[in-house]
């Protein structure tokens, strides 16, 4: 008998073949069920609904067709969009900007500042709205990484005016409390789910990714909370270092077991 997860990961390659958002109903011929039962399956797999998944998959058909079309024009049918107004409302959304901008590189202003930590250089990246960006490693690589994502934006390094920001982010690295930050960051909804998530986790505990899947309605979606783990942007001021496996160990973190240790470590005195 079919499982709801081969249902859902069969569903998805459907969607990742069509580059974006499948009708419920020809989900449902394809996998022998009933619409219905393709909304519970995605509900319980992956807390999202199957069109919210095509739209991610969308959005990131839509960062390749900016990068190599010629025109926003060309990049909204490559993308499928049957309208360039629907493209401009909903590619603007989920991108955090409008198509064009991301076109051009993110062209526009980005206020930066770095500060030197235990863990390595923290390099944060804030928009108007708040913090787009925390990584942390080698401050030249960081900063060439993200110069390379918006190669036509005006990165400046503005220390004075992200002091409390910085001030704050340290703070967290030592594993000392700080208050929490304003981000500016886009991705599906269960991934905003997720990292909302990661925020209520107080310094000093962890949570497995099975414990966050299960404090979101969504137990059997644990493969999905660990994805967004993976792809948070903003290090230390959402706390993916505080999700664990369920036997203790420490699962994969992007800037290193090493750093996830020690932050882990230092929250924990």
């Amino acid at each position: 008998m079919t499982t709801p997860q081969a249902r859902v990961q069969s569903a998805c390659r459907l969607m990742d073949e069509a580059g974006g958002p499948v009708a419920v109903s020809q989900l449902a011929d394809s996998l022998g069920c009933s619409p219905r039962q393709v909304q519970r399956d995605f509900a319980e797999v992956l807390a999202v609904s199957p069109r919210q998944y095509g739209q991610a998959v969308r959005t990131e058909r839509t960062r390749a067709s900016l990068r190599s079309s010629d025109t926003v024009l060309d990049a909204a049918f490559d993308a499928g969009y049957g309208s360039v107004r629907g493209f401009y409302e909903e590619a603007a959304r989920r991108l955090g900007m409008t198509p064009s901008a991301y076109a051009e590189g993110g062209a526009g202003v980005l206020l930066w500042s770095a500060v030197t930590t235990a863990v390595g250089d923290v390099v944060a990246v804030a928009t108007p709205r708040g913090l787009a960006a925390v990584r942390i490693g080698s401050m030249d690589d960081v900063v060439d990484e993200l110069r390379g994502e918006f190669p036509a934006a005006e990165l400046i390094r503005d220390d004075a005016a992200m002091a409390d920001v910085m001030t704050a982010l340290a703070h967290l690295a030592a594993g000392r409390p700080a208050p929490s930050l304003p981000v500016d960051v886009q991705g599906t909804a269960f991934q905003a789910r997720v990292w909302d998530a990661l925020r209520e986790i107080p310094a000093g505990e962890t949570r497995t990714y099975t414990q966050v899947a299960e404090s979101l309605g969504s137990p059997s979606s644990v493969r999905a909370v660990a994805r967004a783990c993976a792809t948070n942007r903003v290090a230390l001021a959402v706390p993916c270092h505080r999700v664990i496996r369920s036997d203790g160990s420490l699962a994969g973190y992007r800037w290193g077991l090493e750093v996830k240790q020690a932050l882990l470590t230092s929250e924990g005195a």
